[in-house]
């Protein structure tokens, strides 16, 4: 096909030259080349410009700015408009763009018209995409010569709002390139809000991470930070949660704190009964560590008034009942009061794991046990009250079921009969509390796997005769 030669404006010549200069077609192919060379560069940079602004600006505001402008740009059209969805499903204009600031302000007031009439139902298909709604709105309000295209901003296949390039110039088409372009610059758009969200979620977990580790910060506090020293008796105690919170408690509490924090208080000289205590909220992570922690407070208090183990646990169940009936979680506790100069151990149990006592004359092992509830599931709750007198040798552990309720990579679980069996072995060779609780753990991990994490708290006390 020939190509059409443009005339142009002849030069001016001297009263001797009337002839005009015409343009060759090579000059005008060229010129033709040359301008398609021009916008694909002007193209290309800006589009370079939006991917650059992508990777820069920390403010997605700010990178919202710049899409209707690009948009405009890359499509040569009169303007850009750029709605997003709220939270509530209504659509909104985020931004516009429009060449003529004389005409902006009509232009946007008759846009945020049009949105403010459609409102999209959460969790069903846009009204704008399934019949058109916004781009008839559009319409009504800026008039039939308003040449009005859209593409959706999809982000994980999820519309979040609408792209749209508009012009009044009545030859202006919708090409394969041009939807191609604004296609690019909704996805860009789509990959910054994409990112914010995520940069958002980030910042949630961070502080998330913040609150978790002050919460496991102030458990380990108020969990026994060593062992006290007990006349007769040596102990070994360690605690292995599955997360940073957990809901496994022990203690040992002074049953005469006004004694024992006396400046000049000598164990040797001034002897005290000890509480020793383990238990078990239902569940891990922070909401059981936050019940341990107030439980912890008030078993504490409890101790003060000086009463049976049975009591105790009694009054204990009355005063949580209310706030552990709310939370639908229970407790599991096993309370027991040491008393040094008879070796006298009383106790009572809360359905917790029976402590399994060792006994070093006949190498036996039995259970410390009595009938109770757990704490947490009926107001009106009757403890039992049990003793036993230890010898010398006999060895203790109280243990929470994360021990016996590991499980190997088979899915077989280390019950209590490995337990008691290892247990068993312990006592007859290792050296001291701590070399047994050592050993025990030990065990537990190996049937687990020396790689694998356990999934529910661990807790083991060991409590040695002299």
């Amino acid at each position: 096909m020939p190509v059409p030669v443009p005339h142009l404006p002849s030069e001016p010549t001297d009263s001797n030259s009337s002839a005009t200069t015409d343009v060759t077609p090579v000059v005008a192919l060229k010129e033709l080349v040359a301008r398609l060379h021009r916008e694909q560069n002007k193209i290309q940079d800006l589009l370079s410009s939006l991917g650059f602004a992508l990777r820069s600006f920390n403010n997605l505001n700010q990178f919202l700015e710049l899409i209707p402008l690009m948009a405009t740009r890359v499509t040569d059209a009169d303007g850009s408009a750029l709605f997003l969805y709220k939270p509530n499903g209504q659509i909104r204009l985020e931004q516009l763009h429009w060449q003529d600031s004389r005409q902006r302000k009509n232009i946007r007031k008759a846009l945020e018209t049009a949105s403010s009439q459609i409102i999209h139902v959460p969790n069903t298909p846009p009204l704008a995409t399934s019949t058109g709604i916004l781009d008839d709105q559009m319409h009504r309000y800026l008039g039939p010569d308003m040449q009005i295209f859209g593409t959706a901003i999809l982000v994980k296949h999820v519309e979040r709002g609408w792209l749209y390039v508009l012009s009044r110039d009545p030859e202006y088409s919708w090409t394969e390139t041009r939807q191609k372009l604004v296609r690019l610059v909704a996805d860009q758009t789509a990959v910054a809000i994409e990112n914010d969200e995520l940069a958002v979620e980030l910042r949630k977990k961070e502080r998330l991470d913040q609150e978790l580790e002050i919460g496991a910060e102030i458990q380990r506090r108020l969990l026994p930070r060593q062992c006290p020293t007990i006349p007769g008796v040596t102990l070994a105690a360690r605690c292995k949660p599955a997360n940073r919170v957990g809901g496994d408690y022990y203690d040992f509490i002074p049953t005469n704190q006004n004694l024992i924090f006396q400046p000049n208080y000598n164990p040797e000289r001034e002897v005290s009964s000890w509480a020793l205590v383990i238990g078990d909220v239902m569940g891990k992570g922070v909401p059981a560590g936050l019940i341990m922690t107030m439980m912890r407070g008030m078993l504490r208090g409890e101790v003060l008034h000086s009463n049976s183990p049975a009591q105790i646990l009694q009054n204990l169940n009355r005063v949580m009942y209310a706030d552990l009936e709310n939370s639908n979680r229970f407790v599991t506790l096993f309370y027991s009061q040491y008393d040094p100069p008879t070796r006298t151990l009383s106790y009572s149990n809360a359905a917790h794991n029976p402590p399994l006592w060792w006994h070093a004359t006949t190498k036996t092992i039995t259970r410390l046990d009595t009938l109770g509830m757990l704490i947490g599931l009926d107001a009106n709750s009757q403890y039992e009250d049990a003793k036993a007198r230890l010898e010398p040798g006999d060895t203790i552990i109280y243990y929470t079921d994360g021990l016996t309720d590991a499980a190997s990579s088979s899915g077989d679980r280390y019950d209590e009969e490995n337990l008691v069996n290892e247990f068993s072995a312990a006592c007859r060779y290792c050296h001291d509390p701590q070399e047994i609780l050592d050993y025990l753990f030990e065990r537990v991990q190996q049937f687990i796997g020396a790689d694998k994490q356990n999934t529910d708290d661990m807790t083991l006390v060991v409590l040695q005769v002299d």
